[in-house]
């Protein structure tokens, strides 16, 4: 830790994450959290909802209710609170519950707190003087007690005048009402205006009421004309059409063949196509023959019709007299779209003109100012809900604002209120889950994080809607992971859910993982391979044989067979000369290669050698990004505004991902495969050995002990270097009988 000025004021600052970072540890850096440089702060901003803390306690701090949580308005925030609380301190306690005491009665903000907060554990009927957040919150129980409330809403419960009481009801029922602060349902002013514009409105509209020209029928006479009338109107213009021409009589009315069609079937399910049959047989006649038969689909609403609205005297009827059946209902059917008032009409006339005939309206406005008097009170009482969820909260949204410090804190059992739980998968316990608010923003910033991330789909039966999650992994291996594996994740309330793996973003988890990644896919592109080569052969084997089987009638079809191809053995034995060839070279070449080991200890170094090759870059890549992995690009995919790089490294990391760990366990698997007998064990080590060692004999790696190769290619070779050095040894002394006739030549000369 280290203490710097910065604006006048001596902040304290800490490494943490990768970075360094404001450490918040006292009332006295509240009061001026104002002056910090907000290039300083982690966070710039958070959103409102999907965190692992109440929302309420949120939304009293977003001012301008944007559902963003910016710097301006935790300072807000915090200038607030360091005026009503006595002690600044006492804020970074988070505490659930504030005493009466610690309210700064100097305040004037403070002074209306405290009388709010009295009120309160008066009308709970509690005794002390803690105001804890469950307190604040019950509204209903805070004015369980009370007539009025200051929420500008009356109930029943308002008065003693039972006549009022019924009127209230009325008014509630009618308009729908609105739920006052007790939680019981009431009317305010607006209501109760419309309530009594409705009264007037309804009765006025019963007041203009026409004769009915059916009586009592009237209703039903409108309805069955509505139903009957287009299809009247459709037995009118056929008539005219066969008037017209006469031979078209037979199209225009029902057809034979129709019936015919439908005859053979089940009548009584057939009602649609028999109700587009005319309403009557069409003749040519202008009149509808009311003693003629009707259409069986329409007959009972024909017959209910004409029962009341024509003359049961009467034997025909014209088009003029069915058009003037529905024009007698004009003026009743104009009247009845004109209602107004409508939702008063169940209370009834009667009522509805006592109601107004002894108005009260008066009177409930005015039992409505009287509540609304106290609309100052209650919102304290408001303000005191405000105080006692940021008084537990604030010190949290802090530690996950200015510096992340719960994110990182050493006690496992402080989680950052970005992390929604835990998902068990693979025999790992994953704690850094958080909630993905925005997949298409996830798709594109998440890669850039450098971790290995599990998206799952988390469904529930305690829970209606389904939950997506992406999990670090950061600690084990990848081998059983793979899109579709079910997992549970259980969130921070402990309810459990069913996840399936949706997407995986593969990035290094260890070291450990690197070092065997290039040999697991080496041995996964070997896997592939065969099974790609053995797919191959199984189609082409099918095709020939399939093939075969159509070619064999016409081989069988045709003269003689061919005859058989005559075995060359001058071919085979150029291709046994190559492969012995071949694996002479390839035997030189190993014999080379390994006469430069001539201690042990060289191989050791080949072999730390090859494995550095190998494993090495991928081990160099990982280690490089797993110092890098951050988890501020995806708190950016959720709609944070991170200011400063947030680190996982490898120490961090593994904190952030439990492995399980088994004991010893000494009792044998019953089911377990039986393994070699020891006689069996060493023979096959015996047999191993003696394959490698006749592979180095064969390879000519004991030719400097003594022990050749017999393989021609070494042998060979062999002999040519003794011949040289016979030859080599027989011109010597010719040379040296040469050289002695000279010199005794010289000599006699």
């Amino acid at each position: 830790m280290k203490k710097e000025k910065q604006n006048g004021y001596k902040w304290t600052f800490q490494n943490i994450g990768g970075a360094t970072r404001i450490k918040i540890q006292s009332g006295e850096d509240l009061k001026h959290l104002a002056e910090l440089d907000k290039k300083m702060w982690t966070v710039l901003s958070c959103p409102v909802s999907g965190l692992e803390i109440e929302s309420k306690s949120l939304q009293y701090m977003d001012a301008d209710a944007d559902g963003k949580i910016h710097v301006n308005d935790i300072i807000a925030t915090t200038d607030w609170l360091v005026d009503v609380i006595k002690d600044a301190d006492t804020l970074l306690l988070g505490t659930d519950g504030i005493a009466l005491s610690d309210i700064n009665q100097d305040s004037e903000q403070g002074q209306r707190l405290y009388a709010s907060a009295k009120q309160i554990l008066a009308n709970l009927g509690k005794e002390g003087e803690v105001v804890t957040v469950a307190d604040s919150s019950d509204s209903i129980a805070i004015f369980a007690q009370t007539r009025f409330n200051g929420d500008g809403i009356i109930t029943e419960g308002s008065t003693d005048d039972e006549n009022l009481k019924k009127v209230i009801a009325f008014a509630t029922t009618a308009t729908g009402g609105a739920q006052d602060r007790s939680g019981v349902q009431g009317v305010n002013a607006e209501q109760i205006e419309a309530f009594y514009q409705a009264l007037a409105d309804y009765a006025a509209w019963q007041s203009e009421k026409p004769e009915l020209p059916y009586g009592e029928d009237t209703d039903k006479a409108i309805e069955l004309f509505n139903a009957l009338n287009s299809k009247v109107k459709d037995y009118f213009l056929r008539s005219r059409l066969a008037t017209f021409s006469a031979d078209s009589t037979a199209a225009l009315d029902v057809q034979v063949s129709r019936i015919e069609a439908i005859s053979a079937e089940n009548l009584t399910e057939k009602g649609e196509e028999i109700a587009s049959y005319p309403i009557q047989r069409v003749t040519g006649s202008d009149t509808l023959d009311l003693t003629a038969p009707v259409n069986p689909a329409w007959a009972s609403q024909f017959a209910a019709l004409m029962s009341i609205a024509v003359d049961k005297k009467k034997k025909t009827l014209t088009e003029a007299e069915w058009d003037e059946i529905g024009s007698k209902t004009t003026p009743y059917t104009a009247w009845l779209a004109a209602k107004a008032g409508a939702n008063v009409e169940s209370i009834g006339i009667e009522e509805i003109d006592s109601l107004l005939k002894n108005n009260v309206k008066d009177e409930l406005l005015k039992l409505v100012e009287e509540d609304k008097a106290l609309e100052e009170e209650a919102a304290g009482i408001d303000c005191v809900d405000k105080l006692t969820h940021l008084y537990r909260d604030y010190n949290t949204i802090l530690n996950n604002y200015i510096t992340l410090q719960d994110f990182y804190d050493k006690d496992q059992n402080v989680k950052a209120i970005f992390q929604a739980g835990t998902l068990i998968i693979d025999q790992r316990a994953c704690h850094l889950c958080m909630r993905v608010q925005n997949a298409g923003a996830h798709a594109t910033m998440a890669p850039a994080s450098g971790m290995y991330l599990i998206y799952c789909t988390c469904t529930s039966k305690k829970k209606a809607a389904p939950v997506d999650i992406v999990a670090a992994m950061t600690m084990g291996e990848t081998g059983d992971l793979y899109v579709g594996k079910n997992a549970i994740f259980y969130d921070r309330d402990g309810v459990d859910y069913d996840a399936v793996v949706t997407k995986i973003i593969d990035n290094p988890i260890s070291i450990k993982q690197a070092f065997w990644s290039p040999y697991r896919r080496l041995a996964k592109w070997i896997e592939d391979s065969i099974n790609k080569r053995a797919a191959e052969k199984d189609s082409k084997m099918m095709a020939d044989t399939t093939a075969k089987m159509q070619a064999a009638p016409a081989n069988a079809a045709a003269d003689g067979k061919p005859a058989p191809q005559a075995f060359d053995i001058a071919k085979f034995a150029g291709i046994f000369a190559a492969i012995g060839m071949a694996i002479g070279l390839v035997g030189a070449a190993l014999a080379a290669f390994f006469s430069a080991f001539t201690a042990w200890w060289h191989w050791v170094i080949f072999f730390c050698v090859l494995l550095l090759i190998i494993s090495g870059p991928s081990m160099i890549m990982a280690w490089l990004k797993l110092r890098k992995r951050n988890i501020a690009p995806l708190l950016n995919a959720n709609g944070w505004a991170v200011n400063a790089s947030s680190r996982v490294n490898i120490p961090f990391g593994v904190t952030l991902t439990d492995q399980v760990k088994f004991p010893v366990v000494k009792t044998p698997d019953p089911f377990a495969k039986k393994g070699m007998p020891t006689w069996a064990k060493w023979l096959v080590s015996i047999l191993c050995i003696a394959v490698v060692v006749c592979g180095l004999w064969l390879g000519n790696c004991f030719n400097r002990w003594g022990c050749q190769s017999p393989l021609p290619c070494f042998k060979n070779s062999s002999e040519c270097c003794s011949e040289t050095e016979v030859v080599e040894s027989a011109e010597t002394p010719a040379e040296d009988e040469a050289a002695s006739v000279e010199t005794t030549e010289e000599g006699e000369e």
